[in-house]
């Protein structure tokens, strides 16, 4: 079997295939960016101290930003969006094929001294992480986060809550809540099912949230689900 046919087979197992070879669900975390929208720009070096500088940061909702990334040591680096679970398969796969080459407009290899950037819209409200995926590099913590703030129109139509239990396989999540305007349902405690997986990621029991639900085939789903600080 040929290197690319390799990867083929083991990126349909992973569960898809988008440009560049990698599967991705890109409304997760957002989508590329157009140059004429960026609003500002954001300066991130790497380093051979497998760390990003920043490593953490915040946007708002609907932002487009232009990441420069620098690549300030001597070995290959990259940078990587994306959700944390799905960084943690592709970086499996990255320690199988060493030798690929990103080139998806979520992810940036950079080589020594070089430069380069990413433009990438924030369309939804959450944790957006970013990561290096060479191998060797995850595992020493070459890692960063994006906080990015709901905008107020969206805060506005959220609803309060506290996380009551978290059932990851089944992709439930049970919240006692305020008024759920938009469903006109009082306050009580109630199983939601998930659009999306990854925003039970860094959820926990206890946790104060705002969220919004939607009724969709006769479920209850979780659409957003953002931490109250």
């Amino acid at each position: 079997m040929t290197l690319a046919a390799a990867w083929f087979a083991v990126a349909a197992t992973a569960g898809g295939i988008h440009a560049g070879g990698h599967g991705h669900d890109e409304s997760a975390i957002g989508q590329p960016g157009q140059a004429a929208k960026v609003s500002r720009t954001v300066q991130v070096e790497m380093a051979d101290t497998m760390r990003f500088t920043p490593a953490n940061f915040a946007v708002q909702q609907g932002e487009t930003i232009r990441f420069v990334v620098k690549n300030s040591g001597q070995l290959k680096h990259e940078f990587v969006l994306g959700t944390a679970k799905e960084l943690k398969d592709h970086y499996e796969v990255m320690k199988k094929f060493p030798g690929m080459e990103h080139a998806d407009a979520n992810m940036l290899s950079v080589a020594p001294g070089q430069t380069g950037e990413v433009i990438w819209q924030f369309s939804k409200a959450g944790p957006v992480d970013f990561a290096c995926l060479q191998p060797g590099h995850f595992d020493a913590g070459m890692k960063g986060l994006i906080k990015v703030a709901a905008d107020k129109a969206s805060r506005n139509d959220m609803t309060q809550g506290e996380i009551r239990k978290i059932d990851k396989d089944a992709k439930k999540i049970t919240i006692k809540h305020g008024e759920i305007r938009n469903l006109e349902m009082p306050p009580m405690t109630m199983v939601f099912q998930v659009r999306d997986p990854a925003l039970l990621e860094k959820a926990q029991a206890g946790d104060k949230v705002q969220f919004k639900a939607v009724m969709d085939s006769g479920a209850l789903v979780v659409t957003d689900l953002q931490p109250v600080r």
